[in-house]
């Protein structure tokens, strides 16, 4: 798994998340409020766990502005899961490819796994094999992980709302 990110401070206040489920497919999207261009890479990170989970990253101008759970993993509940602390608020910026500056999409191949507190109302993903890692605040209700190497090692999504009712 890899997925190279620059971590920059940020002194601003978080971006707001809005959550929105599509109850006819089970894809669960946050979207980001967001500011303009910082440069780096558009388009989306896909990322495709083994048992054919799907976590895709809408990114423009770097920045993630939207994260789609478009076939979920197996998921592992906990009676309370919660992010570890501190967090820090942090700018992620998502490069361009030096070789490939014009590429729009990155499908990265990982282990994918999910774990989640008993009303689902917060999840985290982990990406690749477990390792060491710094949580970043990137909006208000979205974390991600990042390992020592600078790449993105696991994402959580806050204050998640419900599976809408059939």
């Amino acid at each position: 798994m890899n997925v190279a990110v620059q971590v920059e401070p940020n002194a601003d206040v978080p971006p707001s998340v809005e959550y929105r489920w599509d109850a006819d497919t089970d894809i669960l999207i946050a979207r980001l409020d967001g500011d303009g261009a910082h440069g780096g890479m558009s388009g989306s990170v896909e990322l495709e766990g083994n048992d054919g989970s799907w976590l895709i990253l809408d990114v423009a101008s770097g920045r993630i502005r939207a994260v789609e759970v478009a076939v979920w993993p197996a998921m592992h509940k906990r009676a309370s899961l919660a992010p570890p602390s501190p967090v820090e608020d942090a700018r992620v910026v998502i490069p361009s490819r030096v070789s490939q500056p014009g590429i729009a999409s990155l499908e990265v191949d990982t282990s994918l796994t999910a774990e989640s507190d008993d009303g689902e109302a917060t999840i985290h993903f982990w990406l690749g094999s477990r390792r060491g890692v710094r949580t970043v605040r990137i909006a208000r209700d979205l974390l991600l992980d990042v390992d020592p190497q600078s790449r993105i090692a696991g994402l959580w999504m806050l204050n998640v709302p419900p599976f809408p009712s059939t």
